[in-house]
């Protein structure tokens, strides 16, 4: 059985939020999830280490025949995504592609608020980056974006503490820190991929108007229509409906915490890149 599946990778688990709705819509192509749990986070590191941790996962899914590798991570999007897709794609295979979480983000986000005022949650280095504001001014010139990093949130998801009381003190300072930098706020994205397993807890602390944006429909849509739109990549896609998971750490370990991101058991394998 040929196998040339669409690769996913993330710094660690967060990804799996936005497999999870890929193969929801997308269930017969062939999937391959490597996560990166023995250097997570991302977040917090600078551009080049982030470049150059990404481009290493990358090749390393390139290697397991992938035509298409979407970089379900924030931070590698918004650190690496460009540069790889610039400079390193058109010298090692002009024939592959590489897509990113932002962009199909920020080509919609706008439509979500009536008063152009919108909030942006994610990691220190997604913030710093600056990557939502510059796209979302292509598509929506007239939207104003307030930023707000919550480096407490991640480590709160993956401790699996995002269900307590202690979670309950974070959430309701970095929202409240958010809100005050505009009123008019109605719209809440979060761009970070381990966000929305906080989800009820953001939503209890933000005002009933204020919408709260996952990415990860928005992403399995936009590479829906980019299938459609390219069907010489998409004929390079195998569509088996099979799934394979790898970590750069423990497999126990991520078996474990998978399930809370994915919802369901997975299986994975350790490999080093």
């Amino acid at each position: 059985m040929k196998r040339s599946p669409i690769g996913v990778f993330d710094s660690g688990y967060g990804g799996l939020t936005i497999l999870k709705e890929i193969r929801t819509l997308l269930p017969q192509y062939d999937f391959i999830y490597l996560g990166d749990n023995a250097r997570t986070p991302y977040g917090p590191r600078s551009f080049d280490t982030v470049y150059e941790y990404t481009l290493q996962s990358v090749k390393w899914l390139f290697s397991q025949n992938c035509p298409l590798i979407i970089l379900a991570c924030n931070t590698a999007s918004a650190k690496a995504l460009r540069t790889i897709q610039q400079l390193y794609l058109p010298e090692f295979d002009k024939e592959k592609r590489v897509l990113g979480v932002i962009r199909p983000t920020a080509e919609i986000i706008g439509n979500y608020s009536s008063s152009k005022n919108i909030g942006v949650l994610g990691t220190k280095g997604t913030v710093k980056s600056e990557s939502y504001l510059i796209e979302i001014e292509k598509s929506f010139p007239g939207i104003k974006v307030f930023q707000h990093a919550c480096p407490m949130w991640v480590p709160l998801v993956e401790n699996n503490e995002y269900n307590s009381e202690g979670a309950d003190f974070f959430i309701k300072k970095d929202l409240n820190l958010l809100l005050t930098k505009s009123s008019e706020i109605d719209a809440v994205l979060l761009a970070c991929t381990h966000y929305p397993l906080l989800l009820k807890k953001i939503k209890k602390f933000l005002p009933e108007n204020i919408k709260v944006i996952s990415q990860g429909n928005i992403v399995a849509r936009s590479l829906q229509d980019y299938l459609t739109r390219h069907p010489e990549i998409d004929s390079k896609c195998s569509k088996n409906a099979t799934l394979e998971f790898y970590t750069t750490d423990s497999p126990e370990d991520f078996d474990k915490h998978s399930e809370i991101f994915f919802g369901e058991k997975v299986n994975s394998k350790h490999t080093d890149l």
